[in-house]
């Protein structure tokens, strides 16, 4: 049977850092866990972080780009944003 860890396993102190990409370096050739008690870690939520989003080009008929202007004038919402959402609530309906 293999033993267990200790749980009160001595730390090592983290070395200062010159730069972001130093740090980087270092994370990537060492355990986090000789330098961390993971025990002790509580979960985090960051609720005003907006999700990733990226640039795309999409081609849409004038008449159609048209109507989705009118309607979300009408909810005075940004056009996009109102795409966005149809996309969405669509994407839910399919993975049902």
């Amino acid at each position: 049977m293999a033993k267990r860890k200790s749980a009160t396993k001595a730390r090592k102190s983290l070395p200062a850092f010159a730069s972001e990409a130093q740090e980087a370096g270092f994370w990537a050739t060492h355990d986090s866990a000789d330098y961390v008690d993971w025990s002790q870690a509580r979960p985090v939520i960051f609720p005003d972080l907006k999700p990733t989003t990226t640039t795309i080009s999409l081609r849409l008929p004038a008449h159609l780009l048209a109507d989705l202007k009118r309607l979300a004038n009408r909810r005075d919402v940004p056009y996009q944003s109102l795409l966005k959402v149809f996309l969405a609530e669509r994407l839910a309906a399919e993975r049902e």
